[in-house]
């Protein structure tokens, strides 16, 4: 596909590059420092809470506590270049510092899920193989759980009020201890994140150079990060993200997002950095020119956030479906719409025209979807600034190709449903040790996205339907098989099938269809043993008993035929209002 075949360019804004041809750094490493040198005393990261206790570290300070951090990883700890550390933090300021030490100590991020449970953690720890974590406080005792399957170098262990000042860190810590009792005692061999920065910064008279030795060798095609998704078959699987995948994707939204200008920005961050989207762009993408990142460790109630619109002039933000729609909904956010916004990002989840319609009346400002995969680093398309298409995901981001293809990889006629593929620079190395995966998923330097669309003549994509099975929980990609793996072994469930359905509030949500080996399993017992076994938003919401599960000849339970049933249901309720 050459130039001239990319209608889409023709949208891009008069400074948008329609091609991005070198890298400025050779490692994500790199781009951090040289920004910490540019943007040096403006804040870079905020963490907020909902009571409005806050507390900011600049681009210096983070620069060099990161520093630090990455010294404690390599020197102290023992680690290697290209050992996987974890890190299993929410939104909050020892997050960015752990990030950013890992791709400076020459290391491999490995982001794990905060919300995951013991046996979920254990699955990816042993594929992804750490050598170390950054863990939350909050969830040390699933980690003592995990630990007796798994084993680390080094633990350290961070807090949400961490870096904060001095009174409001104290009584967010004793509020956690004694009143929600949130914190448990903390019974395995670990280091604070704080000390872990102090003994750092105590080891070399030099750190700086030391940091620039550690990652001399890098280049854009050495790993930066393993993101785990169940891609089409809802196995687990790290997506081997380079440091030119991240940092090349992050070049490409910022180029095609317009309006913006360095060292004025203001990012509220509610969605989590563990997030592929997130991660790209609130975090890296925001850094690169200087922004503000307000940081809300949980955006749940929606309340939460009231302080951060309250405080700071926040100018963009990113969120998914639910997220807009709930605080369409908020009388204090319809009261007090934020004044500096510009524009808000979309993804995840599909977002609802009349979600979309309903945000700009309230805020004035427009929602811009875009489309992308984890293994695409994420972002293939976006609706450009001023450009924007109401249920469409926009046009490919530059330097990427996006067409549809029929059941045999050939071109569909513009109009007609087909496959989305993509190429382009952002698109993974492959599958963490998995091959076999890796070949059905890119054929020929093309991503299979396994999801079905339409491109119109001007060369705007539209979703219109998912091949996969992935079910898509406020944003969360949740996997049938994970769920049904899980339901099966329990003694009193015979058979099991998962689908997504029509949710009011979550866009979809997990229903299960089960056949008893217990006559007297209930519906709140079935829910109760996953509540054991799985992250909260991969807990059917809905069960449903039956007598048999449809199945094809050859034994298969046939979910499409489940989920046709359900969407009748919605049509004929539709159709009766």
């Amino acid at each position: 596909m050459s130039v001239h075949d990319r209608p889409w360019t023709a949208f891009y804004g008069p400074s948008v590059r329609k091609t991005i041809d070198t890298l400025e750094y050779n490692s994500i490493g790199d781009f951090i420092s040289a920004k910490a040198d540019q943007f040096g005393k403006l804040p870079a990261f905020t963490t907020c809470l909902p009571n409005g206790m806050n507390g900011t570290l600049s681009y210096k300070q983070a620069d060099e506590m990161s520093d630090a951090l990455a010294v404690y990883l390599r020197d102290i700890a023992g680690l290697a270049a290209g050992d996987r550390v974890a890190i299993q933090v929410p939104n909050c300021l020892g997050y960015p510092i752990a990030a950013m030490a890992v791709f400076k100590a020459g290391c491999v991020l490995v982001n794990v899920n905060p919300l995951y449970t013991a046996e979920e953690m254990v699955k990816q720890f042993k594929d992804a193989e750490p050598a170390a974590i950054v863990i939350i406080d909050m969830f040390s005792d699933k980690l003592e759980d995990a630990m007796r399957d798994y084993s680390f170098k080094s633990v350290i262990v961070t807090r949400i009020a961490e870096f904060l000042p001095a009174m409001p860190r104290g009584i967010v810590g004793l509020v956690q201890k004694y009143w929600d009792k949130t914190i448990k005692p903390i019974n395995f061999d670990h280091v604070r994140l704080p000390d872990a920065i102090k003994q750092g910064r105590a080891k070399h008279d030099h750190m700086h150079q030391v940091i620039e030795d550690y990652r001399a060798n890098l280049s854009p095609d050495d790993v930066a990060c393993l993101q785990y998704t169940g891609g089409t078959t809802g196995v687990a699987k790290g997506a081997i993200l380079t440091h030119g995948n991240i940092l090349m994707n992050m070049a490409q939204v910022m180029e095609l997002i317009e309006n913006l200008e360095e060292g004025k920005e203001v990012a509220l961050t509610a969605l989590p950095l563990y997030h592929i989207f997130a991660f790209t762009v609130n975090f890296l993408g925001f850094y690169s020119i200087g922004a503000r990142n307000i940081l809300i460790p949980n955006p749940r109630p929606l309340s939460n956030l009231k302080r951060a619109f309250e405080n700071y002039k926040i100018t963009w933000m990113s969120g998914v479906n639910t997220l807009f729609n709930g605080l369409n909904g908020e009388v204090w956010f319809q009261d007090t719409p934020p004044k500096h916004l510009k524009f808000a990002s979309a993804g995840g989840m599909a977002l609802q025209g009349a979600v979309a319609q309903r945000w700009e009346e309230v805020t004035g400002k427009p929602v811009l979807e875009g489309y992308g995969l984890t293994e695409s680093s994420p972002v293939l398309t976006f609706n450009p600034f001023g450009q924007t298409r109401l249920n469409s995901i926009g046009v490919p981001v530059p330097s990427t190709e996006v067409k549809c293809v029929d059941e045999d990889g050939k071109d569909v006629p513009q109009g007609e449903r087909g496959e989305i593929i993509a190429r382009g620079p952002q698109i993974m190395k492959g599958y963490w040790n998995k091959p076999e995966e890796t070949e059905k998923t890119i054929m020929n330097g093309w991503l299979l996205t396994g999801d079905i669309g339409v491109m119109d003549a001007d060369g705007y994509f539209r979703i219109v339907d998912r091949k996969k099975d992935m079910i898509l929980v406020s944003g969360f990609n949740v996997y049938p098989n994970e769920v049904e793996d899980v339901m099966a072994a329990h003694e009193g469930i015979e058979e099991v099938a998962v689908i997504g359905v029509p949710d009011n509030a979550s866009g979809e949500a997990v229903k299960a269809f089960v056949v008893r080996r217990d006559e007297n399993l209930t519906k709140d017992a079935v829910r109760a043993y996953c509540k054991e076994h799985l992250t909260n938003y991969k807990v059917p919401k809905l069960v449903e008993f039956r007598d048999e599960l449809p199945k094809s000849n050859v034994g298969k339970i046939l979910r499409k035929d489940l989920r046709a049933e359900e969407l009748a249901k919605v049509s004929n309720t539709e159709g009766k209002v």
